[in-house]
């Protein structure tokens, strides 16, 4: 696998409560950022940075490379709303790959897309994505809401 990587990922929204997300990126030094900002009774934003060992970085890009997502397109994905937005963006050797569309809530919500094989890769990666970041800031830092 290439030395070039790079990803990143955010997903948030701006409504009553101001600017809510969550953001993490993995560097190609090892280096991973989480980002968590929450106004919801008055909680305090969350960052964290931790450096992840190479096998765990290549275990992320076997991830991204099964799911097949570098072949994908958002040309056709629903534009970003006042529901809120996602972003991913992705460098995996010589492939560069920006996504933006808007927040799924659930499969239901893709079905109704024009795009409903494309969409569904991008939206089990980012669960993917998701659960790989949660497991590795929890096992650093304990994170308590208050």
């Amino acid at each position: 696998m290439s030395q070039d990587f790079y990803l990143r990922y955010y997903v948030g929204h701006k409504g009553k409560f101001g600017h809510e997300f969550l953001e993490f990126e993995y560097r190609p030094d090892g280096k991973l950022r989480y980002a968590n900002n929450s106004n919801y009774k008055n909680d305090t934003m969350i960052r964290k940075e931790v450096h992840v060992s190479k096998i765990v970085m290549e275990e992320l890009k076997r991830i991204i490379e099964d799911s097949e997502i570098m072949q994908e397109d958002d040309k056709l994905w629903p534009q970003p709303d006042r529901v809120g937005r996602q972003e991913l963006e992705i460098v995996l050797g010589d492939q560069h790959i920006s996504f933006t569309t808007s927040k799924i809530g659930s499969l239901v919500e893709i079905k109704q897309t024009k795009d409903e094989e494309g969409l569904r890769c991008f939206y089990y990666l980012v669960q993917d994505l998701k659960c790989l970041v949660f497991s590795l800031i929890g096992l650093h830092f304990k994170i308590k809401p208050i």
